[in-house]
């Protein structure tokens, strides 16, 4: 890998450290860059993860530049999160960073310099044949990210490296206490994408227009008063403020009329079979021949549910082929075949 130029996203977390030493390991001819996207709030993390990235940067001997990304983050990712939130859907913001931040401006920059690749500490995995280049699951199944990438397209993937999407976290972290990095033994990132370990609720109450208004049953029987719609998530039990005999979880929430409807545990209420989604993006850039059978991700480390998707009046509508608890708009549905990322796209609603 002589004379290939690697810009590598280094964070300040022990992933993006490892990634670095691995790709210096391999020959490449490797800088970091630092990306300055968030500076409010008594959470924000970003001072001491700069310092933490300039320490490893100086301890590996490669050159660390610093991108202020700050206002386009603060447009393409803050603003549709809390425009997101104030409809009463639950977004993504990490998804749309990948997309905007680290898959967008980042790689921009990175061609403008001259860099032949970018690389981060993501645990996921690029494959080319002759079909294209592929987006797989990470190796650790714990740690896979690739449902926040789906997003991410030939063009980009075509300049993406991702050093630890081979390894466990364990091998990680094992990794780094070898190489003696300074993040070695530094915790995980947690909370919004850039922003740090910020409390949500806080978050969203400091930035984001929000009522009062009425919880009632699936007949409609008001059984108290909710803080705002924005500060509950479909499927949620805790901090609902609803004394009962049994576990409650929140069914659906009605922006039109500011209502939250909550149903018992094992309500029908809460189970879903059917949805629509918008903003559907493939990684390969073509639409798949409908109607397919694929495994969708619902959120985060859930696991995969088996489906049949077919196109409708220009949308596609997702029949999963057993209910599913929490089907939530504004979350992603991605879309698997076995390791291989097909794409994704936004849960607009779910049907009866």
């Amino acid at each position: 890998m002589e004379n290939k130029k690697v810009l590598v996203a280094l964070s300040g977390g022990v992933d993006s450290s490892v990634a670095t030493a691995l790709l210096k390991q391999q020959g490449y001819a490797v800088e970091a860059a630092y990306m300055h996207c968030w500076s409010k709030g008594p959470y924000c993390s970003t001072e001491k993860d700069q310092a933490d990235a300039a320490k490893v940067a100086a301890y590996l001997g490669v050159s660390l530049h610093v991108f202020d990304f700050e206002a386009e983050y603060k447009k393409k990712v803050i603003s549709y999160f809390f425009a997101e939130t104030e409809k009463g859907r639950t977004p993504n913001p990490d998804v749309m960073c990948n997309q905007e931040i680290k898959f967008g401006l980042f790689l921009k920059k990175a061609k403008k310099l001259g860099f032949d690749y970018i690389a981060t500490g993501h645990y996921a995995r690029v494959k080319k044949d002759k079909n294209g280049y592929h987006l797989l699951t990470g190796l650790d199944s714990n740690k896979d990210q690739s449902y926040f990438l789906y997003r991410v397209g030939q063009e980009q993937l075509t300049y993406t490296l991702f050093p630890i999407g081979d390894l466990t976290k364990v091998q990680v972290r094992k990794k780094a206490i070898e190489l003696g990095l300074p993040t070695a033994n530094k915790p995980d990132s947690t909370g919004i994408c850039f922003v740090g370990p910020a409390k949500v609720k806080e978050f969203l109450a400091q930035n984001i227009k929000y009522t009062h208004g009425e919880i009632v049953n699936t007949e409609g029987r008001v059984l108290g008063r909710h803080r705002g719609l924005p500060f509950y998530t479909i499927g949620q039990r805790e901090g609902i403020g609803i004394s009962a005999s049994v576990p409650h979880y929140v069914a659906s929430k009605k922006p039109k009329t500011n209502t939250l409807v909550i149903a018992p545990i094992g309500h029908v209420a809460l189970f879903k079979r059917r949805f629509i989604v918008k903003d559907t993006k493939w990684v390969s850039g073509r639409e798949p021949d409908c109607p397919f059978e694929a495994q969708v991700k619902l959120r985060y480390r859930a696991l995969n549910a088996r489906a049949a998707i077919k196109k409708i009046n220009g949308r596609f509508e997702i029949c999963l082929e057993n209910s599913q608890r929490a089907i939530t708009p504004g979350q992603s549905a991605v879309f698997y075949k076995k390791e291989d990322v097909l794409g994704g796209a936004v849960i607009d609603r779910t049907l009866r």
